[in-house]
């Protein structure tokens, strides 16, 4: 009985698509925006290699505005695809 209810239950599916990663992309560079405005001290820590190419993030900054960038990524991608633009 409760096999056909999560069947019934599971969301809609999408394929990966170059619009998918656009949308990725788009929302990882906003979240390195937003961490380089608000982040305390964006420098202080391990220091990556070629940090220039990430605004002189430290090595925590950037796997912080990582995880937000794929945070709001996905939930941009699972928004856009529920309303069939994706």
């Amino acid at each position: 009985m409760i096999t056909p209810l999560l069947a019934a239950a599971a969301p809609a599916t999408f394929q990966w698509s170059p619009k998918v990663a656009v949308v990725m992309i788009i929302c990882n560079v906003l979240a390195y925006a937003i961490a380089r405005a608000n982040i305390a001290k964006p420098n202080e820590g391990f220091e990556i290699p070629n940090s220039q190419f990430y605004g002189g993030l430290s090595h925590a900054s950037v796997v912080a505005a990582n995880c937000l960038g794929h945070v709001l990524g996905i939930g941009a991608i699972l928004g856009l695809a529920a309303r069939g633009v994706l």
